[in-house]
């Protein structure tokens, strides 16, 4: 019945399925392993250790611990049998709470705040920098410089190192690296709310920090950790709406860092050719083509060889004539033929590397001549030797064409064939998933989006949201399989649902817990719910076992069998539970980085735990004698026993 219960785990999809997937796999093993070791070496220790004919040497001192220890469990026993006692005489008071537990059960997890993964401390800390499209590469460089000198001020930052690019216009990464956990205050979330205020004093710069995660899912880079995407059929209404969305999503309290992909702010530089002046000077398109690429582009224009290797020479311009588009203004294109163009003197001046690079850049500067170049940049790609000695006109671009900017979207996104744009997110403090869903549902309707624009989650939000899906499915999954495992047990279709009657109790005190220590419903939390189905119905098996054993071997009636099961059975099932809760204990408390992930977990077990201890022993026995008048009883239950034959 324990390896039932991860069954289902086994069938979920994505990458949760596979998290799940490894751990049924582990505890499956380990509990066949046990299987084996319970069935051979515990008969063996048992056959060693223990006094023949059960008797012990009651002369032999036990220490002040084990007395103190056997009066604290003959007290719980006696307090346990009084308690048992009232149950089994006032049924209907055991149902009502039982059935007010099954529907507390019912509320608290669809009430929970539902999260994905919890957010650790990891001691580091990954940014995202957002500035203007048409930023240069040497002020954003300022920017980043400025904010790293801000970061690394904190007391809690160690090390800090930033880039700028990443793959988009304006953009930029940054990694931070935190003292030791012992060596500072705070965590990284409160780090982060200390540096946001002065991050954004930063003018013209976005900077989105976040803590850096062990397990992260979705798939897609953002500057934040939530993603929701936008698609529609055009791309005007797309960037409109994906504008005035963002905005609302700033005014909600529960959503922190709105960033989104668009990139519609880049600028352009369009040379607009006067082709009637050009084919006057004797400027053809495939010479202006070739002066901007010689310009701004790589041309390799001749190899170098040496005894052992051989070296490409690559013409372009030295960067620091390419820094601006004024440096359209330095370009020269070289004619077809030889023109002198009124009130200007034809010089003999010769390019000494290329037609439009270093000295024909500079010689731009003399308005009053037109430089003549001894060839047209034409030269052998193997040799290097010039093809034509001719002396060619050199003529400014400008003479011929008109420089103008605009604006230009440096990227179009496309998600399954469609324009898309993503809208990326954090959480506030004290904010959850479930929060930013109705945060977003509501800055939709407070903004009137038209309906050929549509959003849904992607990325981190949407692996989240289907896991959260899948949830109630697994649950009732694992239930039907224990049912099945357990009705072969007891041969009976009845009991089996005693022992599922003790699992809301676990629920209710699992999600408790989770509450009382402001801790999110997240994927960690129903592993240990998983956890406690399989620990907690083993109180009820060891009862009901018991309790059919004595029915069916001894004739005792139902009343007294199930009472003298519970009494007999009181002592395993405290130890058991003490040792789940125990083993459990260092995972709530949650030391060293990254404990954070691991915290749910314990949490979940030893509150379920508790809560199930408390209320199981004394609703068990109740269920069993209600269900017990439902089971069909065979014209002889002594052959079901399994002692022997009289």
């Amino acid at each position: 019945s324990l390896v039932a219960v991860f069954i289902p785990l086994l069938f979920m999809g994505g990458q949760v399925g596979r998290l799940f997937r490894e751990f049924a796999v582990t505890l499956s093993a380990a509990v066949l392993i046990s299987l084996v070791i319970s069935l051979t070496t515990t008969p063996m220790m048992c056959a060693w250790m223990l006094k023949p004919g059960g008797e012990h040497d009651k002369n032999k001192p036990q220490g002040r611990f084990g007395r103190a220890a056997a009066r604290s469990y003959d007290w719980m026993l006696k307090r346990y049998e009084s308690a048992l006692d009232w149950a089994l005489d006032s049924k209907a008071i055991v149902m009502v709470v039982l059935l007010a537990v099954v529907g507390l059960n019912v509320y608290l997890f669809s009430a929970a705040p539902k999260g994905f993964f919890p957010q650790q401390d990891s001691g580091q800390l990954n940014g995202g920098l957002r500035a203007d499209q048409s930023i240069s590469s040497q002020a954003m460089g300022a920017k980043l410089r400025e904010v790293v000198d801000i970061i690394r001020k904190d007391e809690a930052v160690d090390t800090v190192v930033g880039f700028t690019g990443g793959g988009r216009a304006g953009g930029g990464f940054m990694f931070v690296n935190l003292k030791p956990a012992s060596q500072r205050k705070d965590s990284g979330l409160a780090v982060i709310a200390r540096l946001r205020p002065q991050l954004a004093q930063v003018t013209g710069l976005r900077v989105f920090l976040g803590p850096v995660q062990d397990v992260r899912s979705g798939g897609r880079s953002s500057n934040s950790t939530y993603q929701y995407t936008l698609k529609s059929d055009s791309l005007s209404d797309l960037r409109t709406w994906a504008v005035k969305l963002a905005d609302e999503m700033k005014q909600q309290p529960t959503l922190t860092d709105i960033d989104t992909d668009q990139d519609q702010n880049g600028v352009e530089t369009v040379a607009k050719v006067d082709r009637d002046s050009a084919r006057r000077l004797g400027l053809t398109s495939t010479a202006i083509d070739n002066a901007l690429y010689n310009a701004f582009g790589q041309r390799q224009v001749a190899t170098i060889y040496t005894e052992l290797n051989q070296y490409h020479v690559v013409m372009e311009w030295a960067p620091g004539y390419t820094r601006s588009p004024n440096a359209l203004r330095d370009v020269y294109v070289p004619a077809t033929k030889t023109s002198v163009v009124a009130g200007q003197a034809v010089t003999t001046q010769v390019a000494a590397t290329t037609s439009t690079g270093g000295t024909a850049a500079s010689a731009s500067a003399a308005a009053a001549t037109v430089p003549v170049s001894a060839n047209a940049g034409s030269r052998n790609a193997s040799t290097g030797n010039v093809l034509s000695n001719t002396a060619t006109a050199l003529v400014p671009l400008s003479a011929v064409a008109k420089f103008e900017e605009q604006s230009v979207a440096t990227s179009v996104s496309h998600e399954d064939g469609e324009l898309a744009t993503t809208i990326s997110f954090n959480l506030a403090e004290g904010a959850n998933l479930g929060d930013a869903r109705e945060a977003i549902a509501k800055a939709e309707a407070n903004i009137a989006m038209p309906t050929n624009v549509r959003g849904a989650f992607a990325g981190t939000a949407l692996s989240a949201q289907q896991s959260q899906g899948q949830q109630a499915m697994l649950i009732v999954a694992a239930l039907v399989v224990i049912y099945i495992v357990l009705g072969i047990l007891y041969e009976s279709l009845v009991h089996p649902v005693t022992v599922l009657s003790t699992l809301p109790s676990a629920g209710v005190g699992a999600v408790l817990a989770l509450l009382m220590f402001r801790m999110e419903f997240s994927i960690i939390a129903l592993i240990g719910v998983f956890l406690l189905i399989g620990i907690v119905k083993k109180n009820a098996i060891l009862i009901i076992d018991f309790a059919l054993e004595a029915e069916r071997s001894r004739g005792l009636s139902p009343l007294e069998a199930v009472r003298e099961a519970c009494l007999l059975r009181f002592r395993p099932i405290l130890m058991t539970t003490l040792a789940a809760a125990l083993g459990a204990l260092p995972l709530a408390i949650g030391f060293g980085e990254g404990a954070e992930l691991r915290r749910p977990l314990g949490v979940a077990i030893i509150g379920g735990l508790i809560a199930s201890q408390l209320l199981t022993l004394l609703t068990t026995p109740v269920v069993y004698l209600l269900l017990d008048k439902l089971r069909r009883r065979g014209k002889n239950e002594h052959a079901l026993s399994r002692a022997p034959a009289v």
